[in-house]
C-alpha cells in the first residue's frame, strides 16, 4: 500500500472528533469518506493536509510519518478544501499563476489537467464573478500544480450543476489511471462509483462499508 492513517486522532476540549482513524489506499486507487454534517470528515482531511495538527496517529506514505514533518506534505499531496481558497480580486490565469510558471501553465491548459478541468472557458472571469463550478475546478487546478501523488478533496462536487461535476469527475478518473491517491468526502451518487473502498464516520469512529447503491440503507448508517 502508498499510503496508510495509524490511529489518528483529534478531540476538542472533551469531545473525541476523530478516534483512532486507520486505512490504507493503495496507488491508482480511490477512498470515499462518508458522514453527516459535524462527523469530522473535514477535520480529518485538514489533518493529512497540514492544516490542523493531530493529537496522535500517523500519516505514513512511503514509509515516512508526514504528520511528523509537515514540510513534506505539500509536494505529494494536493488539498481542496470545502471552503474556497482562492483570491477573489484576481481572475483564473492570475490565481494560477501564482502557482505555475508561464510555460508549464501554457501547457496544461492545452493539453494537461487544466485543459480536462475546462479552465480556459473561464481565464479571464474575476473569481468573484465565477459559478460555484468554476471556483471548484480552479481550486483543483491549484491543488494539482506539483503533480501530487495524493489528492484529498473535501466534497469536492457539493451544489454544482452536471456539466462541473463530470469535468471533475473525468479528471480524476484520469488522475486514478496515471497512479494518483485519492481521498475524498462526498455524498455524491457519481464520486461513490470511482470509490474502490468506502468508509462512514460516525461519532468520531470510520468503519468501512460496502456501498451497493442502496440509498436508503446508507442514508440509515450516516
Amino acid at each position: 500500500m502508498e499510503m496508510e492513517l495509524a490511529g489518528i486522532r483529534k478531540s476538542y476540549k472533551k469531545k473525541n472528533v476523530l478516534v483512532n482513524i486507520s486505512l490504507s489506499i493503495g496507488k491508482g486507487n480511490c477512498v470515499g469518506i462518508l458522514g453527516g454534517n459535524g462527523s469530522g470528515k473535514s477535520t480529518l482531511l485538514s489533518i493529512l493536509a497540514g492544516v490542523q495538527k493531530a493529537d496522535g496517529g500517523a500519516f505514513i506514505y512511503q514509509g515516512e510519518d508526514l504528520l511528523q514533518n509537515s514540510s513534506k506534505i505539500p509536494p505529494v499531496l494536493g488539498y481542496v478544501p470545502q471552503g474556497n481558497p482562492l483570491i477573489e480580486e484576481l481572475n483564473a490565469w492570475d490565481n494560477l499563476r501564482m502557482w505555475y510558471d508561464r510555460a508549464t501553465l501554457l501547457q496544461e491548459l492545452e493539453q494537461g489537467a487544466l485543459a480536462m478541468l475546462g479552465i480556459n472557458s473561464f481565464l479571464k472571469t474575476p473569481v468573484h464573478k465565477m459559478s460555484g463550478g468554476m471556483k471548484k475546478r480552479l481550486s483543483i487546478a491549484c491543488a494539482v500544480v506539483a503533480r501530487p501523488k495524493i489528492l484529498v478533496l473535501d466534497e469536492p462536487s457539493a451544489a454544482l450543476d452536471l456539466v462541473c461535476k463530470e469535468n471533475i469527475y473525468r479528471y480524476l478518473e484520469r488522475y486514478k489511471a496515471e497512479g494518483g491517491i485519492v481521498l475524498l468526502a462526498t455524498h455524491d451518487m457519481q464520486e461513490l462509483e470511482l470509490c474502490e473502498q468506502c468508509y462512514i464516520l460516525k461519532e468520531g469512529v470510520l468503519e468501512a462499508y460496502q456501498y451497493d447503491g442502496d440509498l436508503h440503507h446508507l442514508a440509515g448508517k450516516l
